[in-house]
């Protein structure tokens, strides 16, 4: 059995903004390969962003750029089993070499975070996150280090694996049925790669906002009207993001940002890495 788990980091909002990419290779039950690297993510930093990882601009010049890691991220990723926890990771390397014109990477994803939930149901619905999942399996580890993250992701899945009794190939297969397998009807979003979340929109978006609210509500989000300390998620509209280097922040995108500063567990994304979030949970769905 094995598997590689890769962590990022982003410089902004932007999920192709990646400033660190840990990896963490694993055979058997064994840590056998780790790399990791800053990344000039040629794009600027958000404090929001350096709040969160502590990752400031002048740590990244002179670093490699994501054209220049690519090969190293196919060489651990290529043909083999790549974890992440959630599907942000996924989605940030699929929008950077995007953003570049590089072929995407040919591997099997699984999300330790579903595997998690599917573990251990008191967690299916809320406390799924690295940090408490990590605690849970009695895993120690510096969180939002994007090496440490990864080496996490995969010792969530080593323990899952343990827990279960179900390996590799069988949680492939596991992860992509409903939380509870034997229940016929499900109206679907509790099952969703996003049950838990709850989700504001602010500026302006490309979608009509109903339609971005129900295409958040078919992952699992629980979409509300204002940013408030139960807020994990903000989506700003990708016509304001231009702005986002400067001080033209909506109201919400503000509030979010304190809160963050405050502990609480806010990610901010621009609407089309929401769309691409949303698409690859829906995928990994009806697969």
């Amino acid at each position: 059995m094995q598997f590689t788990a890769i962590d990022v980091e982003t410089a902004n909002a932007d999920m192709a903004s990646i400033c660190q990419v840990g990896l963490a290779k694993f055979d058997g039950d064994r840590l056998v390969g780790e790399w990791s690297t800053l990344v000039d993510p040629e794009d600027y930093f958000d404090g929001f962003n350096t709040h969160i990882h502590g990752i400031q601009p002048h740590m990244v010049r002179g670093q490699p750029k994501l054209l220049e890691i690519a090969e190293k991220l196919r060489e651990y990723l290529e043909n083999t089993t790549s974890v992440s926890h959630t599907h942000f990771d996924r989605v940030s390397v699929m929008r950077a070499f995007s953003r570049y014109g590089l072929k995407p990477i040919a591997t099997s994803w699984l999300d330790s975070a579903r595997v998690a939930r599917r573990t251990w149901k008191d967690l299916s619905s809320s406390g799924y996150g690295l940090s408490s999942v990590c605690e849970r399996i009695g895993y120690r580890f510096r969180h939002h280090d994007a090496l440490e993250d990864a080496k996490a992701a995969g010792y969530v899945l080593l323990a899952a694996i343990r827990a279960s009794e179900l390996d590799l190939v069988d949680w492939h297969h596991r992860a992509r049925q409903p939380i509870d397998p034997s229940r016929i009807h499900r109206d679907g979003t509790s099952d969703g790669d996003l049950y838990g979340e709850i989700m504001v929109f602010t500026g302006a978006l490309e979608l009509p906002r109903r339609e971005a609210a129900d295409l958040a509500a078919s992952v699992g989000c629980q979409v509300e009207s204002n940013v408030t300390k139960e807020t994990t998620i903000l989506v700003v509209g990708d016509q304001d993001t231009a702005r986002l280097a400067g001080h033209d922040k909506s109201t919400k995108h503000r509030k979010a940002e304190q809160l963050a500063s405050e502990g609480y567990p806010i990610c901010i994304l621009r609407e089309i890495d929401f769309r691409l979030l949303v698409g690859t949970a829906l995928s990994s769905e009806e697969k």
